[in-house]
């Protein structure tokens, strides 16, 4: 049975950082945009400025337990700024792979919500514990709380298996992307508001 999910603190950070390097080391999506070279480092540098610079100061972290799950939000509220201000960063951490991760961001801008949504920035399973209901557990407290404030939720996934579990909680696949330079097909969904539920 899936342990309840709760607010982080920034004291898990670290903890943070390493289980959602370790769910990600493999991503298609990672793979294709960020360097070869010490790979799950820059995984983890990736991953940790989602948390140090969005999730933590203007967003929304939750994890289960001893954060073998975390799920990272922003919300209206983000200043979306923050990941201009993250661009030279994100791009040396790419590497080699700087070009491709800019050509994707720019493939999938298009699809993405111009109304104000909760985003889910990204999400992970320690590695072992999957297939457990942690994934499901991490995400309904911003699942809730967008619903709380009436708003539609947002993500993108490059693996064709989470689309079955995203449609499970709702969300809806509103664009499917081929990435340039035979990067990975990636989906846009949409979970709608309360209001805009059949």
């Amino acid at each position: 049975m899936a342990s309840s999910a709760r607010v982080a603190v920034v004291d898990e950070l670290d903890a943070a950082a390493d289980t959602l390097a370790a769910a990600f080391a493999d991503y298609p999506f990672t793979r294709h945009t960020i360097s070869a070279d010490d790979h799950l480092d820059r995984v983890r540098r990736t991953q940790r400025l989602y948390l140090e610079r969005i999730g933590f100061p203007q967003g929304q972290v939750h994890v289960c337990g001893d954060a073998e799950a975390v799920a990272v939000w922003t919300t209206p509220d983000t200043d979306l700024a923050v990941f201009a201000g993250m661009a030279a960063e994100a791009q040396e951490i790419a590497g080699d792979r700087a070009e491709a991760a800019a050509a994707a961001d720019q493939a999938m801008a298009p699809h993405r919500p111009t109304e104000p949504v909760w985003f889910l920035a990204t999400i992970g399973v320690r590695p072992g514990l999957q297939g457990r209901g942690l994934g499901r557990a991490v995400l309904e407290p911003g699942l809730r709380a967008a619903d709380a404030a009436g708003l539609p939720c947002f993500l993108e996934t490059s693996l064709e298996s989470n689309v079955a579990f995203y449609r499970k909680l709702g969300f809806e696949v509103t664009a499917e992307v081929d990435l340039p330079d035979d990067g990975p097909r990636t989906w846009a969904m949409r979970r709608p508001s309360p209001d805009q539920r059949g």
